[in-house]
C-alpha cells in the first residue's frame, strides 16, 4: 500500500489515495468545501492540507474546528499522530479565557470547538490573523446564528485565512448549502458520491433496513385520545383563519406561532396590549403543539415518554396553554388509563433484540442505539441490562447539559465512555444526538434508528457511524400507522434532492459564486385573516 509522502507528514502512516490527493490539492489554493461520503477519509485530506499550510507558511498557525468536546479531542489526537509539529493545543470552555490567551503562541496547531474561538474573537483575545489555515469540520453548521458564521465572517473581513470546510451532507436544500457558502468565504467546491469510480472501491457500503413494527391496540387508543384532543385547539385556530380546516402539522402549527409571537411583539412595540383573540390563538397553538408532541411520545417513543411528558406538565407553573391542555378531557382520560399502564411500545424488545443478535453473531463488532430523547435512551439501557446478556455490555452516551434530575455527561466522561467503545469495554452505546457527528469507530458494524430522523443530514451522520472499515448495518425502527412512516420517506426523498443539488452547485462553482435563491415570502399577519365568533 502506498502511503503519502510530504515533510510534514508522518513516514507510513497515511495511505496515498488519489481522490484524497486531488481534493487537497485544491484545497491548498482556494476556499473548499469538500462533500464526502463517511468513511472515505476527510481527516486525511485535512492532513494533507495542514502539512502543505506548515511547509508554506511556517511562522503561522492552524486552526481546526470541532462542534463537540470529544470530537475535538479525536481531531487533536489524530493531527497530533500524523503530523511532524508540535502537539497540538486543544481549546474548550474548561479552559478559562484568560487561560487561552496565555496558550496562544504561533506558530502552532489548535484544536477547538467553535464557541470558544467566537468568545474569544468577540473580546479581541483570538489573533485570528495569525493563521494560515481555518479548518470547519462538519461545515453544515455553518448557518444562523451559529458560531462558524462568526470566525467565517472574521476571517473574511481581515484575516483571510484560507479556508478547508468538510461534511458529509451540507443541507437539504439549496438556501442552506449557499448559505454555508456564503457564511464560510467558499470558492470551489469538491465532491464525490460512493458511486464515484475513484472512490468506490474504499466504500465498505452500508445496508439500509426499515424495520416495521406494529403499534399495540393500547398504545392507538391513548394516540386517539390525545388526537381529538389536538383536533380541538386546530379546528379553534382553524376557525379564525390561522389553519386550514383540518390541518395539524408540525410545520403549520409552528409557522401560526412565528405569526402570533410577531404580532405580540408589534403590539409591545406599539405600548399596546396584544387583542384578546391574539391571546386565545396563542394560547390555542401552543396547546395544540403539547398535544401533538404527546401523540409523537406515545407512538413513537412509548407510554413512558409519555407518562414522563404528562407529569412535567403538571409540574410546570400554569399558564393558559397548560390548562387548555391538560384540562382537556381527552387528556385527563389518557392520565388515568396510563395510571394502571405498565406496557412499554415494543420498539424497546425490538430493539434489544436486534442489538443481541448482532453481537451474538459478530462478538467484536460495535453497536449505537440512536434516538432522540434522553428518557427512552435510558429505557433502552435499562432493557439491555435487564436481559443479563453476557454478550451485550451497553453504556448510555448524552451530552453535557443537564435537564432537570438527568445529569449530563462531562467532557472527561464522554472521552473515556468513547475510549471504552473503541477497546471493547462497551460494545454498545445507546445514544442521543451527540453522537451523531464526527466519532470514528471503525468496527461499528450497526446503527440501530430507534425513530426515523426528519432531517437529513443527522440521517446521514447517524448512517455514517457504520460502514467506514467493513460493510455495515443501517437498522431504522418504524412504528406503523404514525408520523414514522412519512418522516422515513421524507428522509430518503431530501436525500435524493440533496445529491442532485449538489452536482448542480460543484458545477456552478466553477463559474463563480453560488448565490442564494430570492428569499421566502413571510405569513400574512393576525389582521389579515377574519376574526373569529
Amino acid at each position: 500500500m502506498a502511503t503519502v509522502e510530504h515533510p510534514r507528514i508522518r513516514p507510513g502512516l497515511i495511505e496515498d489515495r488519489s481522490y484524497q490527493a486531488r481534493i487537497a490539492a485544491a484545497a491548498i489554493d482556494r476556499n473548499t468545501l469538500v462533500v464526502l461520503p463517511t468513511g472515505l477519509g476527510k481527516t486525511a485530506i485535512a492532513v494533507r492540507v495542514a502539512a502543505e499550510s506548515l511547509r508554506r507558511a511556517p511562522t503561522r498557525s492552524i486552526l481546526l474546528l470541532a462542534p463537540t468536546r470529544p470530537l475535538v479531542v479525536q481531531h487533536a489526537e489524530t493531527l497530533g499522530g500524523a503530523l511532524l509539529a508540535p502537539a497540538p493545543l486543544v481549546l474548550t470552555g474548561s479552559i478559562p479565557p484568560e487561560r487561552r490567551a496565555a496558550l496562544l503562541n504561533p506558530p502552532q496547531i489548535v484544536v477547538a470547538t467553535p464557541q470558544v474561538v467566537a468568545n474569544d474573537l468577540g473580546k479581541g483575545g483570538f489573533p485570528l490573523e495569525s493563521f494560515s489555515l481555518l479548518v470547519f469540520d462538519e461545515a453544515h453548521r455553518a448557518v444562523g446564528d451559529y458560531p462558524y458564521v462568526r470566525i467565517g465572517r472574521a476571517n473574511a473581513e481581515g484575516a483571510r485565512a484560507r479556508v478547508l470546510a468538510m461534511t458529509a451532507s451540507p443541507g437539504s436544500s439549496r438556501r442552506a448549502i449557499a448559505e454555508v457558502w456564503a457564511n464560510l468565504g467558499i470558492e470551489h467546491v469538491e465532491y464525490r458520491t460512493s458511486d464515484d469510480p475513484e472512490v468506490s472501491s474504499y466504500v465498505p457500503g452500508i445496508a439500509v433496513e426499515p424495520v416495521p413494527v406494529a403499534v399495540p391496540v393500547e398504545v392507538q387508543r391513548l394516540a386517539a385520545g390525545l388526537r381529538t384532543a389536538l383536533r380541538t385547539q386546530t379546528d379553534r385556530l382553524a376557525s379564525v383563519g390561522l389553519l386550514p380546516a383540518g390541518a395539524t402539522s408540525r410545520r403549520l402549527l409552528l409557522d401560526v406561532g412565528n405569526t402570533l409571537h410577531r404580532q405580540v411583539a408589534a403590539s409591545k412595540k406599539r405600548g399596546e396590549l396584544a387583542p384578546a383573540g391574539v391571546w386565545a390563538a396563542v394560547t390555542a397553538q401552543a396547546a395544540a403543539m403539547k398535544a401533538q408532541h404527546a401523540v409523537e411520545l406515545v407512538e413513537t417513543q412509548g407510554v413512558e415518554a409519555l407518562r414522563a411528558f404528562l407529569g412535567r406538565q403538571a409540574e410546570l407553573k400554569a399558564s393558559p396553554a397548560q390548562r387548555a391542555f391538560l384540562g382537556d378531557p381527552e387528556v385527563v382520560a389518557v392520565t388515568e388509563l396510563l395510571r394502571g399502564m405498565s406496557l412499554e411500545h415494543p420498539k424497546v424488545e425490538r430493539t434489544a433484540a436486534i442489538v443481541s443478535e448482532q453481537l451474538h453473531r459478530v462478538p467484536e463488532s460495535r453497536v449505537i442505539v440512536f434516538t432522540q430523547y434522553r428518557q427512552t435512551a435510558d429505557v433502552l439501557l435499562h432493557e439491555l441490562e435487564e436481559r443479563k446478556d453476557s454478550s451485550v455490555r451497553p453504556a448510555r452516551f448524552v451530552g453535557q447539559g443537564s435537564q432537570g434530575d438527568d445529569a449530563g455527561m462531562s467532557q472527561k466522561e464522554q472521552v473515556a465512555r468513547l475510549a471504552e467503545f473503541r477497546e471493547g469495554v462497551v460494545n454498545c452505546l445507546v445514544a442521543t444526538s451527540v453522537a451523531e457527528e464526527g466519532l470514528d469507530v471503525p468496527n461499528t458494524d450497526l446503527v440501530v434508528f430507534y425513530e426515523p430522523v426528519p432531517d437529513v443530514i443527522r440521517s446521514i451522520q447517524r448512517r455514517g457511524r457504520t460502514g467506514r472499515a467493513r460493510t455495515g448495518r443501517a437498522v431504522v425502527l418504524v412504528a406503523e400507522g404514525t408520523r414514522d412512516v412519512g418522516l422515513q420517506r421524507s428522509s430518503s426523498r431530501k436525500e435524493r434532492r440533496m445529491h442532485e443539488m449538489l452536482e448542480e452547485i460543484e458545477e456552478e462553482s466553477h463559474r463563480g459564486p453560488v448565490r442564494p435563491p430570492p428569499p421566502r415570502l413571510t405569513q400574512r399577519s393576525l389582521e389579515e385573516f377574519p376574526s373569529g365568533p
